[in-house]
């Protein structure tokens, strides 16, 4: 297959460029939105749509500083300290996933502090779709041609500049997005212990980004960690995959979930 040489730019308005990438942000949150939005009408949740509104704008505030101060302090530090002006430039890419997640962790404290909520209660609540931007990011990554995997001479392989390459931004499409997605919103559909889903999904989303990077190319600036396969995001995953099973260790041996509507309710008449 050859690569469709996609443009990536959606929409000109005289000189302003409206590029996919930054669509595919957009698009994960108003999906995101509207399908936590749907699941506020199960008497087990304890959410308001105020609530939501208000988490959603925590969450964009720390996906876009967290990921992108993550892809600086991570991957590309010196170019940035060279030209400062790149830190602005959100649309030529340049987002850390590892970056974004420790973003949300904060405005998701920092939520949970100003409302007085428990952190996983807030974080199992929004993990079943984060899975939604995750794999509208690596579909815009595909549409910018970045990213690619290695050279295969695989069924899979898609001709870039001439080589046959995995097509790695769509393995983790699916894998982090469709696949990630389809497990933690089934599961989320019915009362879990806390810290299950929030566990479920660091350690799938680590070991996906794990094993996905045997076929990806690492950052050219950075190269291989160790032992000429080891990359940068296998490392920050490692610690993923451990706080997973983690997570999903206690999760069972307390058993504990998160209050629903009528407890709020009697909580805040009390």
């Amino acid at each position: 297959m050859h690569y469709p040489d996609i443009d990536p730019v959606a929409i000109e308005l005289g000189p302003m460029a409206i590029h996919w990438y930054g669509l595919m942000y957009v698009f994960g949150v108003v999906g995101a939105w509207w399908l936590l939005s749907r699941r506020l009408r199960r008497p087990d949740v304890g959410w308001t749509s105020n609530d939501l509104a208000d988490l959603i704008f925590y969450g964009v505030l720390g996906i876009i500083i967290g990921g992108r101060l993550g892809y600086i302090l991570f991957y590309n530090l010196g170019a940035y300290i060279d030209d400062p002006s790149l830190i602005l430039r959100i649309w030529q890419g340049g987002m850390s996933f590892h970056g974004g997640l420790l973003g949300v962790l904060v405005a998701c404290w920092l939520y949970g502090r100003r409302y007085q909520r428990q952190f996983f209660d807030i974080t199992d609540f929004i993990a079943p779709v984060v899975p939604i931007g995750l794999g509208l990011g690596r579909i815009g990554n595909f549409i910018n041609s970045e990213l690619w995997g290695k050279p295969t001479d695989g069924p899979f392989g898609m001709i870039v500049h001439g080589v046959a390459r995995h097509p790695s931004q769509l393995y983790q499409a699916a894998l982090e997005g469709l696949v990630l997605f389809v497990v933690l919103f089934w599961l989320s559909s019915r009362p879990q212990p806390r810290m299950l889903i929030s566990g479920l999904f660091a350690l799938l989303y680590g070991v996906f980004r794990f094993l996905v990077e045997f076929v990806r190319m690492p950052d050219e600036h950075i190269g291989y960690l160790a032992w000429d396969w080891l990359t940068m995001g296998q490392v920050l995953s490692l610690p993923l995959i451990l706080v997973g099973i983690a997570l999903i260790y206690f999760s069972q041996r307390q058993r504990v979930y998160p209050p629903s509507k009528a407890d709020r309710n009697i909580e805040s008449e009390s």
